[in-house]
Protein backbone atom coordinates (compact mmCIF):
# COMPACT_ATOMS: atom_id res chain seq x y z
CA UNK A 1 0.00 0.00 0.00
CA UNK A 2 1.32 3.59 -0.92
CA UNK A 3 2.16 5.38 2.03
CA UNK A 4 1.16 8.41 0.51
CA UNK A 5 -1.97 9.57 -0.72
CA UNK A 6 -3.59 12.12 -3.00
CA UNK A 7 -6.83 13.97 -1.64
CA UNK A 8 -9.17 16.33 -3.79
CA UNK A 9 -11.73 18.07 -1.73
CA UNK A 10 -14.62 17.67 -4.68
CA UNK A 11 -16.58 20.69 -3.22
CA UNK A 12 -13.31 23.10 -3.38
CA UNK A 13 -12.56 22.31 -7.29
CA UNK A 14 -13.31 24.48 -9.87
CA UNK A 15 -12.68 22.64 -13.03
CA UNK A 16 -10.00 24.64 -14.08
CA UNK A 17 -7.15 22.37 -14.90
CA UNK A 18 -4.24 23.97 -13.57
CA UNK A 19 -3.41 20.48 -12.20
CA UNK A 20 -3.09 18.93 -15.71
CA UNK A 21 -1.41 21.58 -17.00
CA UNK A 22 1.70 21.89 -14.46
CA UNK A 23 1.93 17.98 -14.36
CA UNK A 24 2.59 18.09 -18.26
CA UNK A 25 4.72 21.05 -18.00
CA UNK A 26 6.72 19.45 -15.19
CA UNK A 27 6.88 16.29 -16.80
CA UNK A 28 7.48 17.89 -20.43
CA UNK A 29 4.99 15.91 -22.20
CA UNK A 30 3.42 16.48 -25.21
CA UNK A 31 0.08 17.01 -26.64
CA UNK A 32 -1.87 13.68 -25.75
CA UNK A 33 -0.78 11.92 -22.10
CA UNK A 34 -2.23 13.14 -18.91
CA UNK A 35 -0.68 11.64 -16.05
CA UNK A 36 -4.27 13.11 -14.39
CA UNK A 37 -7.19 14.42 -15.83
CA UNK A 38 -10.40 16.51 -14.39
CA UNK A 39 -13.33 14.42 -15.29
CA UNK A 40 -16.26 16.35 -15.40
CA UNK A 41 -19.64 15.32 -14.16
CA UNK A 42 -22.61 17.38 -15.36
CA UNK A 43 -23.95 20.03 -15.35
CA UNK A 44 -27.63 19.01 -13.67
CA UNK A 45 -29.65 21.57 -12.29
CA UNK A 46 -29.35 21.64 -8.28
CA UNK A 47 -32.08 23.98 -6.56
CA UNK A 48 -32.39 25.47 -10.17
CA UNK A 49 -29.17 26.34 -11.33
CA UNK A 50 -26.81 24.25 -13.30
CA UNK A 51 -24.03 22.59 -11.58
CA UNK A 52 -21.11 20.53 -12.56
CA UNK A 53 -18.60 18.47 -10.33
CA UNK A 54 -15.16 17.75 -10.74
CA UNK A 55 -13.10 14.62 -10.22
CA UNK A 56 -9.41 14.69 -10.09
CA UNK A 57 -8.24 11.82 -11.37
CA UNK A 58 -4.33 10.32 -11.07
CA UNK A 59 -2.77 7.28 -10.59
CA UNK A 60 -4.23 5.54 -7.20
CA UNK A 61 -0.62 3.77 -6.66
CA UNK A 62 -2.35 0.54 -5.67
CA UNK A 63 -1.37 -1.81 -3.37
CA UNK A 64 -1.11 -4.71 -5.66
CA UNK A 65 -0.69 -3.14 -9.09
CA UNK A 66 -1.76 -5.06 -12.29
CA UNK A 67 0.17 -2.59 -14.44
CA UNK A 68 3.34 -3.84 -12.67
CA UNK A 69 2.27 -7.54 -12.48
CA UNK A 70 1.48 -6.90 -16.30
CA UNK A 71 4.95 -5.46 -17.77
CA UNK A 72 7.15 -7.88 -19.16
CA UNK A 73 10.52 -5.94 -18.77
CA UNK A 74 10.16 -4.94 -15.41
CA UNK A 75 9.88 -1.32 -16.35
CA UNK A 76 6.43 -0.91 -14.59
CA UNK A 77 7.85 -0.90 -10.64
CA UNK A 78 6.70 -0.56 -7.01
CA UNK A 79 8.73 1.22 -4.68
CA UNK A 80 9.03 -0.91 -1.98
CA UNK A 81 10.01 2.45 0.52
CA UNK A 82 6.72 3.66 -0.26
CA UNK A 83 4.33 2.10 -2.70
CA UNK A 84 5.00 4.76 -5.36
CA UNK A 85 4.42 3.03 -8.92
CA UNK A 86 6.75 4.44 -11.40
CA UNK A 87 8.00 3.56 -14.91
CA UNK A 88 11.61 3.20 -15.53
CA UNK A 89 11.74 4.67 -18.66
CA UNK A 90 15.55 2.70 -19.59
CA UNK A 91 13.47 -1.10 -19.50
CA UNK A 92 9.87 -0.02 -21.42
CA UNK A 93 9.90 -1.04 -25.16
CA UNK A 94 6.49 0.57 -25.63
CA UNK A 95 4.83 -2.47 -25.53
CA UNK A 96 1.33 -0.68 -23.74
CA UNK A 97 0.95 -4.10 -21.80
CA UNK A 98 0.52 -1.70 -18.76
CA UNK A 99 -1.65 -0.01 -20.17
CA UNK A 100 -4.48 -2.86 -21.02
CA UNK A 101 -4.12 -4.01 -17.15
CA UNK A 102 -4.83 -1.10 -15.55
CA UNK A 103 -8.32 -0.30 -15.00
CA UNK A 104 -8.16 3.34 -14.14
CA UNK A 105 -6.16 4.70 -17.53
CA UNK A 106 -2.97 5.44 -15.41
CA UNK A 107 -0.31 4.58 -18.09
CA UNK A 108 -0.68 6.59 -20.74
CA UNK A 109 1.36 6.62 -24.30
CA UNK A 110 3.67 8.75 -24.91
CA UNK A 111 3.95 9.53 -28.96
CA UNK A 112 7.36 11.65 -28.61
CA UNK A 113 9.19 8.60 -26.85
CA UNK A 114 7.25 5.71 -27.84
CA UNK A 115 6.95 4.47 -24.11
CA UNK A 116 4.73 5.01 -21.27
CA UNK A 117 4.61 7.27 -18.97
CA UNK A 118 2.35 7.59 -15.44
CA UNK A 119 1.85 9.94 -12.38
CA UNK A 120 4.37 9.07 -10.12
CA UNK A 121 3.19 11.76 -7.52
CA UNK A 122 6.64 13.61 -9.03
CA UNK A 123 8.65 11.16 -7.24
CA UNK A 124 11.97 13.47 -7.34
CA UNK A 125 9.69 16.47 -5.87
CA UNK A 126 8.44 13.70 -3.04
CA UNK A 127 11.86 12.50 -2.62
CA UNK A 128 13.19 16.71 -1.72
CA UNK A 129 10.21 16.54 0.76
CA UNK A 130 7.78 18.73 -1.93
CA UNK A 131 4.98 18.13 -3.28
CA UNK A 132 3.71 16.97 -6.25
CA UNK A 133 3.60 19.26 -8.97
CA UNK A 134 -0.67 19.17 -8.97
CA UNK A 135 -0.47 20.12 -5.78
CA UNK A 136 1.55 23.52 -5.84
CA UNK A 137 -0.53 24.70 -8.80
CA UNK A 138 -4.57 24.39 -7.85
CA UNK A 139 -5.86 27.19 -7.72
CA UNK A 140 -8.39 26.27 -5.24
CA UNK A 141 -5.97 24.49 -3.21
CA UNK A 142 -8.55 21.66 -3.26
CA UNK A 143 -5.64 18.98 -3.57
CA UNK A 144 -3.92 17.75 -0.04
CA UNK A 145 -0.85 15.10 -0.64
CA UNK A 146 0.74 13.73 2.51
CA UNK A 147 0.82 10.24 4.34
CA UNK A 148 -2.12 8.09 4.33
CA UNK A 149 -2.64 8.77 8.02
CA UNK A 150 -2.56 12.42 7.64
CA UNK A 151 -5.27 12.64 5.23
CA UNK A 152 -7.88 10.15 6.68
CA UNK A 153 -7.50 12.54 9.55
CA UNK A 154 -8.41 16.12 6.99
CA UNK A 155 -11.24 13.87 5.67
CA UNK A 156 -12.60 13.24 8.98
CA UNK A 157 -12.28 16.86 9.35
CA UNK A 158 -13.61 17.88 6.42
CA UNK A 159 -16.85 15.35 6.91
CA UNK A 160 -17.71 16.47 10.65
CA UNK A 161 -17.25 20.34 9.33
CA UNK A 162 -20.21 19.50 7.21
CA UNK A 163 -22.19 17.14 9.43
CA UNK A 164 -21.82 20.31 11.66
CA UNK A 165 -22.99 22.59 9.35
CA UNK A 166 -26.05 20.55 7.81
CA UNK A 167 -26.96 20.34 11.78
CA UNK A 168 -26.52 23.89 12.52
CA UNK A 169 -28.32 25.15 9.44
CA UNK A 170 -31.51 23.17 10.70
CA UNK A 171 -31.89 24.90 14.13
Amino acid sequence: MSKYYLFQDTKKCIGCHACEVQCKANKNLPVGPRLCQIIQIGPKMIGGLPRAAYIFMPCFHCENPWCVAACPTGAMQQRSSDGIVFVDQNLCVGCKTCISACPWGAPQWNPETGKVVKCDYCMDRVDQGLEPACVTTCTSHCLKFGKVEDMTQIRRERHAQSVASLEHSAF
